[in-house]
């Protein structure tokens, strides 16, 4: 059900479900996108790109978060943004007697970030996101409250502001992953609609048993009550694309997401062992959540002609 705005004449649009529980108090999800720069930082020049960009032209992008007099939420449309209100500048200058190298601004960048994941909700008096602009290290934060998006159609978004370097007016050439489709008789295609419906079964139901009976261990990493305001502490590695694509090609059947999670894993168990007083199990169990779009997306020259 939508509500109607009497001051702009508009109607509000209800927020979706998703939106709704990254709103939650409990969930509040933002997400904190650190972009460097190889040229000095020119605030005005980036005021004038994004002034004129497509994000300016999105409707999430220019609405703010508002709950009628029954409690239901929506995104009420703004005829006009205050980009000043949404770009923050930080002068994080370090200590004059120490020359700055790329390591002490990587860690300056990373202690921010890991401050405003913690003290710095998003002020619901203006649309859902901000930039901010670490003049001395070369870099700009998005921080963009996670329900105007999922990542993949927000990184669609990001991209289509840009434009190539040797041709100012055409989008950034990102190729497709190319998909085969294989005709399949009547029968494959009945098998296949059994299988998935077993097994979508099958998931349900171990997601329920596990949620109502089964607990993680306790950890050095396991959270509990109040972990949103706990510290944080942010730390960045580095890993060669030409390395992940030679794990890949050893092992069958794997991806890079494959041989990224054997990293992650890996980096945790070695953690786990300094950390811990015992030495880890085998087949320790850590449970993590991670919402995935499955929708097929938009290539960037739709989402600019839609736009």
């Amino acid at each position: 059900m939508s509500s109607f705005n009497i001051e702009g004449g508009v109607e509000d649009e209800p927020v979706s479900p998703t939106g709704r529980l990254f709103l939650q108090a409990e969930v509040d999800s933002v997400i904190n996108c650190a972009v460097g720069m190889k040229h000095p930082i020119d605030l005005e020049s980036a005021k004038a790109a994004l002034k004129d960009s497509i994000m300016m032209q999105h409707p999430r992008f220019c609405s703010l978060y508002v709950k009628d007099k029954h409690g239901r939420e929506h995104w009420r449309k703004l005829d006009e943004i205050d980009l000043d209100k949404h770009i923050i500048e930080k002068n994080m200058t370090k200590d004059s007697d120490h020359s700055s190298s790329d390591d002490d601004d990587e860690e300056t960048i990373n202690e921010y970030l890991a401050d405003l994941s913690v003290s710095s909700p998003l002020k619901t008096d203006k649309p859902l996101w901000e930039i901010h602009a670490l003049k001395a290290q070369k870099c700009f934060i998005l921080r963009i409250h996670h329900s105007l998006g999922d990542g993949i159609s927000l990184m669609s978004l990001f991209f289509s502001c840009c434009r190539q370097v040797g041709h100012p007016d055409e989008l950034p050439n990102i190729p497709s992953a190319s998909t085969s489709v294989r005709k399949r008789g009547v029968f494959k295609k009945m098998l296949r609609f059994v299988l998935m419906v077993l097994l979508s079964l099958v998931y349900v139901l171990k997601f329920v048993v596990k949620t109502l009976w089964v607990k993680d261990e306790k950890t050095v990493i396991r959270g509990g009550s109040g972990v949103e305001l706990w510290p944080r502490k942010l730390a960045t590695a580095k890993f060669k694309l030409e390395d992940m694509k030679l794990v890949k090609k050893v092992v069958h059947n794997a991806t890079i997401n494959d041989v990224l999670i054997a990293v992650v894993s890996s980096g945790l168990t070695r953690y786990l062992d300094l950390q811990s007083s015992k030495k880890t199990k085998d087949g320790l169990q850590i449970t993590g959540l991670a919402m995935v779009n499955i929708r097929e997306q938009p290539g960037l020259q739709v989402l600019f002609d839609n736009t």
